[in-house]
């Protein structure tokens, strides 16, 4: 992963991986999601696997969870992964011109910083 992951959303990159944590997201957030240390979640562990989903729930906690819906972090991945912006918009529901909103508003990692040492 080259970049930054928000807090709010690293345990779930850092289980899943940068793909799968992006289905995850897609399919789950928003929603209350029950994590056990063994899952029955047919739909997750039909997602994730078994295995995964017993990490996920022991980094996350047991109990119902909100997955969280993290569209600005998936447009810039998503975005960098070559999708246009049009494209980036139907899959997660979202007007264009707040994908090109947020897109702005993130930072260039192409423009030399001159703090950096």
């Amino acid at each position: 992963m080259t970049r930054d992951v928000p807090a709010h959303i690293e345990t779930y990159v850092e289980v899943l991986g940068e793909d799968l944590a992006i289905e995850f997201f897609l399919q789950f957030g928003g929603s209350e999601v029950y994590f056990s240390k063994s899952p029955r979640n047919a739909m997750m562990v039909g997602l994730t696997g078994r295995e995964k989903a017993v990490m996920l729930s022991e980094y996350v906690g047991p109990g119902h969870v909100r997955v969280p819906i993290p569209k600005q972090w998936i447009a810039s991945v998503l975005l960098e992964r070559g999708h246009s912006k049009a494209d980036i918009a139907r899959t997660l529901h979202a007007d264009q011109t707040t994908v090109r909103r947020w897109l702005a508003k993130a930072p260039d990692k192409n423009q030399l910083s001159l703090f950096d040492t």
